[in-house]
């Protein structure tokens, strides 16, 4: 599992976002705070505060690198 913060701090870029995850095979979960949410679920992503960034775990080995060059543009440091 591989885990990175990320920023989705407008509509346009939460839609991206789905549509990036909804791509790959594997599972992701995002937490902020004691939520935990599908990150392919669009409404559940906006059930939480997308004002400060959200950690992300990627439930995969074998496609890690391939998604974190998808999801490069979400990413935070």
């Amino acid at each position: 599992m591989k885990t990175v913060n990320i920023s989705l701090n407008s509509i346009d870029k939460v839609k991206a976002f789905v549509n990036d995850v909804t791509k790959f095979d594997t599972d992701f979960d995002l937490i902020s705070g004691r939520y935990v949410i599908d990150a392919k679920s669009i409404m559940g992503i906006f059930s939480l505060d997308l004002s400060k960034p959200i950690e992300l775990n990627i439930h995969s080995e074998d496609d890690a690198e391939k998604v974190l060059e998808v999801l490069k543009p979400y990413i935070v440091e």
